[in-house]
């Protein structure tokens, strides 16, 4: 088994430990690298097609009381339909969690970049 390759990005610490499975620690005050308090024991596997990601420029929402869908459309110009790229289906808890987390991050990129509009 090789060594994990490691690189630091900003205030982030990127560690590749091959295989998909890649793990994003922020460096703390000391210069030290501190596991995420919120995945504190989780590691999160990718794999290659799911990590290059696929591209969005319109979604749909529906829900039911025990569920929430949300499709990832990609629209193209001047076509009369959309194709839906990606569907998550989430419970109301987890969805209203997505949320909030959204919201943070969309707050936090303004802060640093401007209002979106």
């Amino acid at each position: 088994m090789t060594a994990p390759r490691k690189r630091i990005k900003g205030k982030h610490l990127h560690i590749d430990h091959g295989g998909g499975t890649k793990e994003i620690r922020k460096i703390n005050k000391s210069g030290v690298s501190a596991p995420p308090a919120r995945n504190a024991g989780i590691t999160i596997d990718i794999d290659e097609k799911t990590a290059r990601g696929s591209y969005a420029n319109a979604a749909a929402v529906a829900h039911s009381e025990t569920e929430f869908i949300l499709d990832f459309l990609f629209l193209q110009p001047n076509q009369p339909s959309a194709k839906i790229r990606d569907r998550v289906i989430s419970s109301p808890k987890h969805t209203k969690r997505f949320a909030r987390a959204l919201a943070e991050n969309i707050r936090k990129y303004e802060e640093t970049y401007g209002p979106v509009q």
